[in-house]
């Protein structure tokens, strides 16, 4: 069989390699997307996680706020996001009241902050967050653009407090500068600290980098639900490149890269096809080992639990509807104090307790996931997300993950009236519908070395100074230390969470590459 060639070949079918795909077949080249599963989407896929069930989960992602409107409208993507009223509820550990962020209800909100005791925090919680929406409206139409520099993009933002706050100081410092309490500044840092192993004062900062990116989403900060599940986005981007004519190849292993060759072995084949361009839309780490290289570090810090509930569960706060406080996301253990000793706890070798971790109810805001049957019953969707929790506690076994599952379940039960077990529902085989994923199964199910959603350490989304912006791949933040490989992924410069910008940076310096 003679060789196949293409102007590009696109590792990872996830959902950044899938806009990849898309945008470099509607500019007209051949494209081939070679995928190891048996299907495409990456993390960024829906499935029914309980069998039998009628839910339909989002089983590792969960909720958007990254992926621009332009990419939406440039690939014609049938999607529907859709805005919670409730930002966030956290009640107060061992007490009967809670912290309830109402995005419509400034009085309700005052009010609740009043109910903790932390009246006095309302007006610097309110000019924090004002902050971080400035630097929001600013930074976020640069993300579909060339890397800016350093210094210039603080002349964009034109406040210097703003970028010795946020850009330059542990942003511990400028929490504890605006409010008092510690379980309003624990619900400040936890955007900080999402799969980010870190401290408030940390001086790296990735702490900061990670909550940047938390709160510039869309111009607002806002995390929005993907009407349909997570699989409604990968389905539309996929649906986008199959469209523009990109060949989608599943079950496709890639072994080796050489000189624009792509060997991969797919059931008991191996094929080889050759391509001007190669995009990784792969792990870093994973290239680096293909190419025999060390591996870039990774490591994630996080336990996911997937629980499908025959109601909602009752909360300690009777000032409270449950539909309220799991409008949003809903903290738990997550005080500022609490935050730190968990970091403490994990250096020590010892998982958190009590776990702090953080809700999303799908099933409130979008219902389509569930089967009528489900629906009419009043059943309802939880995912739990802990923070603190990094790789390196992890042997990788059922014993471990059992032990994990069990401290998030204990750490969510602790702020409700009733055990969390009493409203889990049973699955076609009577099991309970509660599934685990730690940093182990995303490594293994999904080649994400230390389960890190980010496929490492996540960068400040512009160049230093003097960082060299020679070539598209430079000024585009995508370039390898591997010649005309690309990265496309979440591991390139801007590419972390769900937001498609790694594979339309990619997209980008290819085509400029080619001379589009």
């Amino acid at each position: 069989m003679p060789q196949r060639s293409y102007d590009v070949i696109v590792v990872g079918g996830g959902h950044n390699g899938l806009t990849a795909a898309a945008y470099l077949a509607r500019a007209g080249r051949t494209v081939l997307l070679l995928e190891r599963q048996d299907h495409l989407g990456g993390a960024s896929v829906s499935a029914e996680a309980f069998a039998g069930t009628g839910a339909r989960l989002s089983r590792y992602s969960y909720l958007v706020s990254l992926l621009p409107r332009q990419i939406i409208r440039d690939l014609g993507l049938a999607i529907t996001l859709r805005r919670r009223r409730y930002s966030s509820y956290t009640p107060v550990p061992g007490g009967d009241r809670g912290l309830l962020i109402d995005n419509q209800d400034a009085a309700a909100t005052a009010a609740s902050f009043a109910a903790i005791g932390a009246a006095g925090d309302v007006d610097g919680w309110h000019d924090f967050y004002a902050r971080t929406g400035r630097l929001a409206q600013t930074l976020w139409p640069t993300v579909t653009e060339p890397l800016r520099r350093a210094a210039q993009v603080e002349e964009l933002i034109g406040d210097g407090s703003l970028v010795d706050d946020f850009l330059r100081r542990p942003l511990g410092e400028v929490i504890e500068a605006s409010v008092a309490d510690d379980l309003t500044r624990g619900v400040m840092l936890t955007d900080g600290l999402i799969s980010t192993f870190a401290r408030a004062h940390q001086a790296d900062l990735q702490q900061n980098i990670c909550f940047l990116y938390h709160v510039i989403g869309g111009g607002t900060g806002d995390w929005d639900v993907p009407v349909g599940g997570m699989g409604a986005v990968s389905g539309a981007l996929e649906r986008a490149a199959r469209d523009a004519g990109a060949e989608l190849v599943t079950g496709a292993t890639v072994t080796a890269l050489d000189d624009g060759a792509v060997t991969w072995h797919s059931d008991d084949d191996e094929l080889t096809a050759t391509a001007g361009q190669v995009l990784w839309a792969a792990a870093p780490a994973v290239l680096d080992g293909l190419m025999g290289a060390a591996p870039s570090p990774a490591e994630g810090a996080q336990v996911k639990v997937n629980l499908l509930l025959s109601r909602l569960p009752r909360l300690r706060d009777g000032e409270v509807a449950p539909e309220a406080a799991f409008g949003g996301t809903f903290h738990i253990n997550e005080t500022y104090s609490g935050l730190e000793t968990a970091y403490q706890q994990a250096i020590s070798g010892a998982a958190p307790t009590p776990m702090p971790a953080e809700i999303y109810c799908h099933s409130l805001t979008d219902p389509t996931i569930l089967s009528p049957e489900l629906r009419a019953s009043g059943a309802q969707t939880l995912t739990v997300f802990s923070l603190q929790t990094p790789d390196r506690l992890l042997d990788g076994s059922d014993a471990e993950r059992a032990k994990l599952e069990r401290a998030v379940l204990d750490s969510l039960s602790s702020v409700l009236a009733e055990p969390i077990e009493d409203v889990v529902l049973r699955d076609a085989g009577g099991n309970l519908c509660i599934e685990t994923k730690t940093t182990r199964d995303l490594e293994r199910t999904l080649a994400m070395p230390g389960g890190n959603i980010f496929h490492g350490p996540l960068s400040w989304p512009w160049a230093d100074d003097d960082e060299p912006l020679r070539t598209p791949a430079q000024r585009w933040g995508v370039a390898t230390a591997y010649g005309p490989i690309l990265l496309a992924g979440a591991g390139s410069r801007r590419g972390g969470g769900v937001s498609g910008l790694g594979g339309y940076h990619a997209a980008q310096a290819a085509l400029e590459s080619f001379g589009d």
